[in-house]
């Protein structure tokens, strides 16, 4: 709790419909994996919305803000990337977190799922903002900042991934697996697609929230930043979509164009060897024939077969049929 821009001890939970009344106070309340009992609680003292708060605890949320008459409900995802990355090429290297919030006129409240969100990372992009100045808007700020700048960091990790894809894609020794590891890249960034586009529409309902108060203009660049953040950070995963999609497709294409290869190759060794077995069997006929039982012959059909296979061999060397 802030009260005219300094922090205060001796905050309790029970006490919050006191202290978001007074005009000077900025109240946090950061709430970890509750039971449904304490937010029923919470949400009848502060008079939120019972749906946003079976939003709160809701399995598979989508990414959104919904603006009530009182407050603005929010939910967004934190992702992170897996340190170390799995040896699994099929395992997902990405961790997905959770976090709801509802926005009052003096007040955040934050509810997560899940306790590897860094919320310690909030605290300070809030004090280096010198949010106490700029009321809850730099707040929420500050809590938006760090879920888009992880957005950023899953975008890059996937994209070392697809351009790793890329590089053994052409390399001699093509590794095992790598079309297991294509398809796990396309889930992630399925999965990541998710909750990074709608981030668009979350900025905007906060921000035109926060303008109808007319509270804080001094946080309007800053807001314009951080869309303009959501922006690349989306644009940047569509942009892999068409990457994973054309590294798919270009493998597939490349190992047509090595079966063909190998059927080339065997075709022309079939040729070559075919030769001699033609001649062999038409001298191994019951019948007479010249040379027959005579030195001059035997060297007259080895002279042939030899000679026909490296005519063979040349053409086809020629052809880069071998």
């Amino acid at each position: 709790m802030w009260r005219h821009g300094k922090p205060q001890d001796g905050f309790e939970f029970s006490s919050i419909s006191d202290c978001l009344t007074d005009d000077g106070t900025l109240v946090w309340c950061d709430i970890y994996d509750p039971n449904h009992a304490i937010l029923k609680d919470l949400a009848n003292e502060l008079e939120l919305d019972t749906w946003a708060v079976e939003d709160a605890l809701a399995e598979a949320e989508r990414t959104k803000a919904v603006v009530y008459r009182t407050h603005t409900f929010f939910t967004v995802y934190s992702v992170a990337v897996k340190d170390p990355l799995p040896e699994d090429d099929a395992a997902s290297i990405l961790d997905i977190h959770r976090i709801s919030g509802f926005v009052l006129p003096r007040g955040l409240i934050t509810v997560r799922l899940s306790p590897h969100f860094d919320i310690d990372a909030v605290s300070e992009r809030f004090d280096e903002l010198g949010g106490q100045e700029f009321g809850v808007g730099a707040l929420v700020h500050g809590l938006l900042d760090v879920v888009v700048d992880s957005h950023f960091d899953a975008v890059q990790a996937l994209d070392d991934g697809i351009e790793a894809i890329e590089d053994d894609l052409f390399a001699n020794n093509t590794r095992k697996g790598i079309q297991r590891k294509t398809f796990s890249l396309r889930k992630d960034l399925v999965e990541l697609r998710r909750v990074v586009l709608p981030m668009r529409e979350v900025v905007n309902s906060i921000q035109h929230r926060r303008l109808d108060a007319k509270t804080s203009p001094e946080l309007d660049p800053l807001y314009a930043d951080l869309y303009d953040h959501v922006l690349r950070a989306s644009e940047w995963t569509e942009s892999l979509r068409d990457m994973v999609t054309t590294v798919f497709e270009t493998n597939l294409s490349l190992q047509d164009a090595r079966l063909n290869t190998v059927m080339k190759k065997l075709t022309g060794w079939a040729a070559i060897i075919a030769v001699p077995t033609a001649i062999t069997g038409f001298y191994g006929q019951n019948v007479l024939y010249p040379g027959i039982d005579t030195f001059g012959g035997f060297v007259t059909s080895t002279a042939i077969i030899v000679l026909i296979v490296i005519v063979l061999y040349w053409m086809f060397k020629r052809r880069d049929w071998l």
